[in-house]
């Protein structure tokens, strides 16, 4: 390697000040903010990146982790002896299966392609069957491979451009819904591709509520991906919105609340950059066009709904790191009335992170227990829920350290 190269803390022994310092670089984070985060002074971070201090405690580290996005605990220790994957769950057991559907061509013409309606039939039984699962990604799982072939069967067939606009819809939502199976599983290039195609096939389709939905779900995939992608994060989500402008007037519930979910997008986003004003100006936008939706309505694809908001402000909250709002909101918000149980888990895990925030780990260990109770699969595949649950297994409280380490059994967390 030349001597002005820049080493790659995932290739090169490095001490773990040096993996740090690069990792922050990389994530274009500034010493100032990852101090002002950790609660620590910028002089502290520089010490620890220069190695005049020796490598923090679990806690510290996972924190660091954690604003850091990074997958492996190893990247970050330069301990491979116990990789610990953090922000991408296991493999799941059908992942093999969906991902030989969305690689096959579908290319055979020796069966005849199910109709538009067959497959709107078929999500809408998909969607419900994810919201009321508890093991959700094991229910999808088994039935993607299905759908994602016939739905691509069907576009294929297709035999007027009107047929084959629906049949892109539906191919679109499709997609979809596997990206809700695929997300924080050890496959991201399969992700991306699967995301790019669902937004393909929604701008085939011309269908507004298609267009949204992959926007949505892109605006997600930009996000998760670190700063570096705020802007591409925000691009997505504010460019539908422009797009769908003209079809609110009149619009369906479906068409409206996909804008509304947008606007908590871009809430969320701005709260990643903690942007509080325009975090908060834009929650305030999607909860007034939550209030234009029927009491008991709620968006199968985003869960958007009057009923979701109050989790979308802890959200919001959590992401400012402003643990005392947080709790204030976490109090605030109505978790009985969310119907879906994925949904209801990754509203516990939200709450969790604020009681942690606010240092109250034993409520946010019991509100993760309630999360594992609603939806197994969405806390074994939840970053943040994994480092609340590593960080407790060390506590210095041992009913504590009892009780993190029984929930870390039961994600199989610290599993080779």
């Amino acid at each position: 390697m030349p001597d002005d190269a820049t080493p790659d803390p995932y290739t090169d022994p490095l001490a773990f000040g040096q993996r740090m310092q690069i990792l922050r670089t990389r994530r274009g984070i500034s010493r100032p903010v990852v101090a002002g985060l950790l609660g620590m002074s910028p002089s502290w971070v520089k010490q620890v990146e220069a190695g005049q201090i020796g490598m923090p405690k679990l806690p510290v580290i996972l924190r660091i982790a954690e604003l850091l996005r990074v997958r492996d605990l190893s990247d970050l220790t330069g301990d491979q002896s116990a990789p610990i994957e953090l922000f991408v769950g296991p493999g799941h057991t059908r992942l093999p299966a969906v991902r030989d559907a969305v690689n096959a061509l579908t290319l055979s013409g020796d069966r005849e392609a199910p109709s538009t309606e067959h497959l709107a039939a078929r999500l809408a039984k998909a969607w419900a069957a994810r919201h009321q699962a508890a093991n959700h990604r094991d229910v999808i799982g088994a039935l993607l491979p299905g759908l994602i072939r016939d739905a691509q069967l069907a576009v294929r067939q297709s035999e007027s451009a009107s047929s084959r606009r629906g049949a892109q819809a539906a191919l679109s939502e499709v997609y979809s819904l596997s990206q809700f199976f695929i997300a924080y599983q050890p496959d991201p290039a399969l992700l991306w591709r699967v995301a790019e195609r669902g937004m393909v096939a929604a701008q085939e389709s011309e269908d507004p509520h298609a267009i949204g939905v992959a926007a949505w779900l892109a605006a997600q995939a930009h996000r998760d991906a670190g700063p570096d992608h705020f802007d591409a994060a925000d691009s997505m989500a504010l460019e539908a919105l422009a797009y769908m402008e003209r079809f609110l007037p009149g619009a369906d519930d479906r068409v409206r609340a996909i804008a509304g979910a947008l606007q908590f997008e871009a809430a969320y986003t701005a709260a990643r950059r903690g942007e509080t004003g325009a975090a908060w100006g834009w929650w305030d936008k999607a909860n007034a066009t939550a209030r234009r939706l029927p009491v008991g309505y709620y968006h199968p694809v985003t869960s958007f709904s009057q009923a979701i908001m109050g989790a979308h402000a802890v959200t919001v909250a959590v992401e400012l790191r402003a643990g005392g709002e947080s709790v204030r909101q976490a109090m605030g918000a109505d978790a009985t009335a969310i119907p879906s149980r994925p949904r209801l888990a990754r509203h516990r895990i939200e709450e969790a992170r604020a009681y942690h925030l606010d240092g109250q780990p034993e409520t946010a260990l019991a509100t993760l227990e309630k999360a594992h109770k609603a939806a197994p699969e969405t806390i074994r595949y939840n970053g943040y829920a994994r480092r609340i649950v590593l960080e407790e297994t060390e506590s210095k409280a041992p009913a504590r350290r009892q009780r993190a380490a029984a929930l870390a059994d039961q994600l199989d967390l610290l599993a080779a």
